[in-house]
């Protein structure tokens, strides 16, 4: 797609008021990196739905043109990536100093690419796009909104921010920087977007899943979603259900949804559930949307993952009544606070499958969880509350 229109003339100040008058929208450009779909794509789609199109003109820039991610945002105006990478990052891999000479490569291109289209704001949301991108709009002279959706302990979030960054967001209270560096200082917490209306038919989910696996219909069926990365724990996952079938008198499957293309751990997931034994079973389900009408279909959401920020799935499995047993690890402590959910230790599968087990056996534990993790998501997360913070931002910088 073409590139946003010519400049417009930039923002003014109505003489003798206190109220700032944008003559034009602001320009924002959202650019993604790599072609594996996650969390941060659906959080920053929900943010942009949400956008007053008044205010607001919106510029996707994928690495890729017409690939997952391009059709993932189709609804917005594209312009591919001025400086693509020969090769993609790896999402979750180490980010060395080759790595960074690499992304450096590109950053002429992008500040002319940002200049054309007048950019007034870039709010990036991944490691591999601040990599990209955050010199780039520091020296066209754009904003810059550093969304943080990893580990506090980021080199890039320690280092890079604070010089590049107009305001850093995290995604939860855990991946606030630490101390009182100047990162933590332009730093804050704003949750991820949710449409807190969502509903789904359990029943109807759980069938369709029956169906399609040809599984007894008394199956305990537990779910598994993310990229197959080392942080999530996708090992653990498989055996933590083949020790549940082991404590259950029931068949045991474990869903795993996903993109497979997205993987740190090669064929030791696929070898690992080959050598599944006992009363269990694990399946590879792909990416499927909308991921909370297959969440639904799950009696538990098991969340093995080490130092995750605050995961998608577990407010989406809050939402629709599917109870949730995960690592006291992160911030899953932070989404399931107030009796939302079970948490266990960090690597122990065997305590997982337990608490797991012990949950199933208490139909009224089991009930008060999820009424009361329904009524905390729908308050916590909403798309509304989102907005509202990150609007306050960008109308903040664009005064700046």
């Amino acid at each position: 797609m073409s590139s946003l229109a010519a400049p417009l003339e930039r923002e003014i100040t109505a003489p003798g008021t206190r109220t700032e008058v944008r003559s034009r929208p602001l320009r924002i450009c959202f650019p993604f990196a790599g072609d594996e779909l996650g969390g941060s794509h659906v959080s920053a789609r929900g943010l942009m739905e949400g956008l007053d199109p008044g205010r607001y003109q919106l510029m996707v820039v994928p690495e890729m043109p017409g690939g997952t991610i391009a059709g993932f945002f189709s609804a917005f105006a594209q312009v591919p990536d001025p400086a693509p990478p020969a090769r993609s990052f790896v999402p979750g891999a180490r980010f060395g100093f080759g790595k960074a000479l690499r992304a450096l490569a590109g950053v002429p291109r992008r500040v002319r690419f940002l200049r054309e289209n007048a950019i007034d704001l870039v709010h990036s949301n991944d490691g591999r796009s601040h990599a990209g991108w955050a010199l780039a709009a520091r020296l066209a002279g754009a904003k810059l909104v550093w969304h943080h959706r990893g580990d506090p302990d980021a080199r890039g979030l320690r280092y890079a921010a604070p010089l590049l960054a107009s305001r850093i967001f995290t995604v939860s209270r855990f991946s606030l920087p630490r101390g009182g560096s100047s990162a933590a200082k332009a730093a804050q917490v704003v949750y991820s977007p949710f449409d807190t209306s969502v509903t789904a038919d359990w029943a109807t989910m759980r069938r369709t899943l029956i169906e399609e696996l040809g599984c007894a219909p008394d199956a305990v069926i537990c779910g598994w979603f993310g990229n197959f990365v080392q942080r999530k724990r996708p090992l653990e996952f498989v055996e933590t259900v083949e020790r549940l079938g082991v404590l259950l008198d029931r068949p045991v499957v474990g869903l795993m949804f996903g993109d497979p293309r997205n993987t740190e751990v090669g064929d030791a997931l696929p070898e690992r559930i080959s050598r599944i034994s006992g009363n269990a079973r694990v399946h590879m389900m792909g990416y499927r949307a909308p991921g909370h009408e297959w969440l639904a279909g799950c009696d538990l959401l098991l969340v093995p993952a080490a130092r995750e920020p605050l995961g998608r799935t577990l407010v989406e499995a809050m939402l629709v009544g599917t109870p949730v047993v995960a690592t006291d690890s992160g911030g899953n402590p932070e989404a399931l606070e107030g009796g939302c959910g079970v948490l266990c230790p960090l690597d122990d599968p065997a305590a997982m499958a337990h608490a797991a087990a012990d949950l199933l056996a208490d139909p009224e534990r089991l009930d008060a969880i999820r009424t009361r993790a329904r009524s905390e998501a729908r308050r916590r997360f909403s798309r509304e509350n989102h907005i509202r913070q990150v609007t306050a931002v960008y109308e903040e910088l664009a005064r700046g």
